[in-house]
């Protein structure tokens, strides 16, 4: 993976094998951020990645200014790595091993942006428990927005807060304000 913008801006991190993720593809990644860059100023904003993985997102929004960033995922050795690459960069990335679920309920930390990346294969009925959730418990600023990546295959057009969906491949992100 490398990172699109920003300080870091073309910088490689290559993740172990073993961990089991599936990083943003670079072309759904500029495309995000293209839009995000309009949408606000990344030094200013308060960042949660769920379901981190290699860190991908969490990278390039400290590449761009974003200071305040945290990193969940319930695999020890992607925080790991993320911890790892975090320090080696000094980033500054606060990491949570802990299950999405678990940390949303226990969470009172509110975020400008949400992203979410969770396995393709995740239960529908779980992406949207994520959702009601997320608002449920207020984890948003007044601004913010909430965005999950997920196969193209799915609608959430029907989960209230829902905004708008784009398209990149066989990738889809949904927005939730």
């Amino acid at each position: 993976m490398r990172i699109i913008a920003g300080k870091y801006k073309s910088k490689r991190i290559t993740a172990p094998n073993k961990l089991p993720v599936r990083p943003t593809t670079d072309m759904a990644k500029e495309a995000l951020f293209n839009i995000l860059n309009n949408r606000y100023y990344f030094a200013d904003i308060a960042v949660t990645d769920l379901f981190a993985g290699t860190g991908n997102i969490s990278y390039e929004f400290a590449s761009r200014g974003t200071e305040n960033i945290t990193a969940v995922d319930s695999d020890a050795g992607c925080i790991r790595f993320i911890d790892s690459v975090s320090k080696e960069m000094a980033l500054g990335i606060t990491t949570f091993k802990s299950d999405v679920f678990g940390f949303l309920q226990k969470s009172t930390a509110k975020s400008d942006i949400i992203f979410a990346d969770p396995f393709y294969d995740m239960e529908e009925e779980d992406f949207e428990k994520m959702v009601a959730l997320i608002f449920e418990r207020e984890l948003l600023l007044s601004e913010g927005t909430l965005i999950i990546e997920h196969t193209s295959r799915i609608d959430f057009s029907h989960i209230a807060h829902f905004t708008e969906r784009r398209k990149y491949g066989g990738s889809a992100f949904s927005f939730f304000n």
